[in-house]
């Protein structure tokens, strides 16, 4: 066989495997519409033109020590020059500051290929941004976009954030090796128990207790750590595509679509220690037309969280999450394994979860939120859910969250909606968070210390609740506060049927 023969016969056969895969991804993306509950525009992937260009032409080195970030923007700006187009990262280790991806761009990673961002702050500026629901200022996330359309991030590699260096570290929450590895340097608690990375960071957690947000009073620059970034920050854009990339140790949160449109998230891996503070998988927040298909979690909070804003400035925004689907997902280590909540001031509406796996999770399916949120929950569909070994709660309904994770014990004032007297009781207004309509088929969950805990609000209780076809093995059955009526059909807890 002549080599001009070969060659053809070659292409030949790797033009008919690229259109057959191509064939058997829309097929895939088409069945996820399937007997949707809800309409639901088709999710369309970006468009990004033919044109590649590879990072080490621009000067780079995959040797984990040169600096990469002025390689990384002359990359993108030759791309800008054609219309967009592919940047391949190849094969090494790339040390780099921040990289904002720009409109008909793919970020393309080969299969060894690792980014790692670099620890140093000075590469970080702060700047306007949203966090936690809430207007803020942050420092610039490692991966970010604003406004852009038809962007991806593909291929095998893997996206490192350095997130220690910016992380609180738990004393309860590692075993004495870890802990001997890990705090070193900055400073200690004063009883000990919270390591911090220095005395900037310490000095807002102090005036932020358990939440996120410092005295505004104090010096940005000084407090500068503890306002570390989520990893991949997109804001407001249109058409993203992320496949097959691991995305791990993360600052903060992994992954946030922020005021997204049209999202396909699809056969990613997002890792983060399980003791990571704030070391969420993805959150889901205000977007609409988003697919979560074949994604693995394994993180150190929340793992598929749903969000819209939280209090005042959520519902100033008024943007609902609408329109998700998330299917044939797993989750091993989080808190919980799908989340809506505690920020959903703008509204959540038309999900369906199916055919998900939580394997060892504090909580399966979460739903949380608590008084002054306001915001409807509605209309969202679980079914073919599997769960086992999971800590706490299989599915819970908790309208007093208290900012802690479901192991922890929430303060003992106005925790649970059973303790409350029905005088006094605040007024229904834009502030009360509501949930309803929401259902679930087919669930089985292998231990828990509970199966559903519902801890509604007197004032308005949690309303159309309904299980199907469900099986739950748990130390603990049903508890129910303040809810409508719940419905169970076909619904058995250790055996009994309720």
């Amino acid at each position: 066989m002549n080599i001009l023969l070969r060659n053809r016969l070659i292409f030949i056969a790797l033009t008919l495997f690229f259109a057959f895969s191509c064939q058997e991804e829309d097929k895939r993306l088409q069945n996820l519409y399937k007997d949707l509950p809800f309409d639901m525009p088709v999710v369309a992937e970006p468009s990004i033109p033919a044109y590649t260009v590879t990072l080490s032409d621009f000067g780079a080195e995959g040797d984990g020590v040169t600096l990469c970030t002025e390689a990384f923007e002359k990359a993108f700006q030759a791309l800008q020059k054609y219309g967009g187009g592919k940047l391949v990262v190849p094969d090494g280790i790339w040390l780099t500051g921040p990289i904002a991806l720009q409109s008909h761009t793919e970020l393309h990673l080969s299969d060894n290929a690792v980014i790692v961002f670099s620890s140093d702050q000075d590469l970080y500026p702060i700047i306007d941004t949203n966090f936690e629901g809430l207007d803020v200022r942050r420092c610039l996330s490692p991966i970010h976009a604003e406004g852009a359309t038809d962007i991806a991030i593909t291929g095998k590699g893997t996206i490192d954030g350095g997130g220690h260096p910016w992380r609180e570290l738990k004393r309860r929450k590692v075993g004495d090796d870890t802990w001997k590895q890990l705090a070193k340097g900055g400073v200690l608690a004063d009883d000990g128990s919270v390591w911090y990375p220095d005395e900037g960071y310490k000095k807002a957690r102090l005036t932020a207790g358990s939440l996120n947000f410092p005295d505004p009073a104090l010096d940005e620059a000084e407090i500068k750590t503890f306002l570390r970034p989520v990893l991949v920050s997109l804001r407001e854009c249109e058409n993203v595509l992320l496949e097959g990339v691991t995305f791990q140790d993360s600052p903060a949160w992994n992954l946030h679509p922020l005021w997204c449109k049209n999202v396909i998230i699809r056969d990613v891996v997002v890792r983060n220690p399980h003791y990571s503070t704030n070391g969420d998988g993805i959150d889901i927040e205000a977007c609409e037309n988003v697919i979560v298909v074949g994604a693995s979690f394994d993180v150190g909070d929340d793992a598929i969280c749903i969000k819209s804003g939280k209090d005042a400035d959520g519902r100033r925004h008024a943007r609902k999450c609408r329109n998700l689907i998330i299917k044939d997902c797993v989750v091993y280590h989080g808190h919980g394994g799908f989340v809506v909540g505690s920020e959903m001031s703008g509204g959540v509406e038309n999900i369906l979860v199916e055919g998900c796996r939580f394997l060892g999770t504090d909580v399966g399916l979460r739903f949380k939120s608590t008084r002054g949120r306001g915001g409807l929950v509605k209309d969202i569909w679980c079914k073919d859910i599997y769960m086992k070994d999971i800590v706490a709660e299989a599915v819970t309904f908790n309208l007093y969250y208290a900012g802690v994770s479901a192991t922890e014990k929430a303060p003992e004032t106005g925790a649970s909606s059973a303790k409350e007297s029905s005088v006094n009781l605040p007024p229904v207004d834009e502030t009360t968070p509501e949930f309803r309509d929401i259902h679930f088929d087919h669930i089985v969950c292998s231990g828990a210390k509970q199966a559903i805990y519902i801890n509604g609000l007197p004032e308005l209780p949690v309303t159309g609740l309904d299980f199907h076809n469900s099986v739950f093995t748990a130390r603990k059955g049903v508890e129910v506060h303040n809810a409508g009526e719940v419905v169970f059909d076909h619904v058995t807890v250790n055996g009994e049927t309720l």
